[in-house]
């Protein structure tokens, strides 16, 4: 019997990484690495108030963004997980997830991965909590994004970073993608992937907003910014304020880590 497709209710489901609904205004927060006490300042100089008892208070109904990179390398990666876990479950914030959150949960999951660039430091971090605790976190992070859209497909916020093309896709490819970059399949002499400087090419009509490789100063390509600024090595924190398009910062209180490349 043929199928008759006029009787036929569809249902269409909205992607979990598309908020183009929700316009802002944000404070999208670079990569973090462990620097709690940096990003207590940046929130405070935001506007925001945080109280250990009753949560965190945003300002004129602002809602923060993390660009992922929560964890490793500095010296408190729990005590940032828990601000940026209760800030996104009580609606205060969005998360996207880095490579490094991503390593961490596949470790949290039981998976052989090499426990390097600051993940040890991490789990012995971890270590002083709660097993429910890391429960908690594996929970937080395998429920992550790659990425969100914003604002009517205007704004667009990715850890390392995101193409035209894949902004309105929600795949593992893209997920990758967002997470780590893209790259030639080369490696440099310091024995790291070499990049695809996609930004430099980058037409879309939304703007990016990203972190992963840091930089000295906040970086506008095109329609893109980079703000990854190297906390953890010494830099600064810093957020991207949109609507309105201000930067601002705070500088690091000490140098966690060693950078193997220079950021410039």
């Amino acid at each position: 019997m043929p199928i008759d497709l006029e009787e036929i209710s569809y249902e269409f489901m909205q992607l979990e990484n598309n908020k183009s609904e929700i316009h802002g205004p944000f404070d999208i927060i670079g990569d973090i690495h462990g620097c709690y006490d940096e990003l207590c300042e940046l929130l405070e100089k935001l506007g925001y108030i945080i109280d250990n008892s009753q949560g965190v208070y945003s300002p004129q109904h602002r809602k923060a963004v993390f660009l992922g990179d929560l964890v490793d390398r500095g010296p408190k990666s729990p005590e940032v997980l828990k601000l940026v876990m209760s800030m996104v479950k009580s609606g205060k914030g969005f998360c996207v997830i880095g490579n490094h959150d991503d390593k961490l949960l596949r470790k949290l999951k039981g998976s052989n991965v090499q426990v390097l660039h600051g993940l040890k430091e991490t789990l012995e971090q971890l270590g002083q909590e709660p097993e429910s605790f890391k429960k908690d976190v594996e929970m937080f992070l395998e429920h992550l994004v790659g990425h969100y859209v914003f604002d009517n497909g205007r704004l667009v916020v990715a850890h390392a970073g995101l193409r035209e093309q894949f902004h309105s896709i929600a795949s593992k490819k893209t997920r990758d993608l967002a997470m780590f970059g893209e790259t030639t399949g080369k490696i440099d002499e310091l024995g790291l992937p070499v990049r695809i400087d996609w930004s430099s090419e980058y037409k879309g009509r939304a703007l990016v907003v990203y972190g992963h490789t840091p930089r000295a100063q906040a970086i506008m390509v095109n329609h893109t910014i980079n703000i990854d600024t190297g906390c953890v090595f010494g830099g600064k924190l810093t957020a991207f304020r949109y609507p309105e398009k201000e930067i601002m910062e705070v500088k690091a209180k000490a140098v966690y880590c060693e950078s193997v490349r220079p950021f410039l």
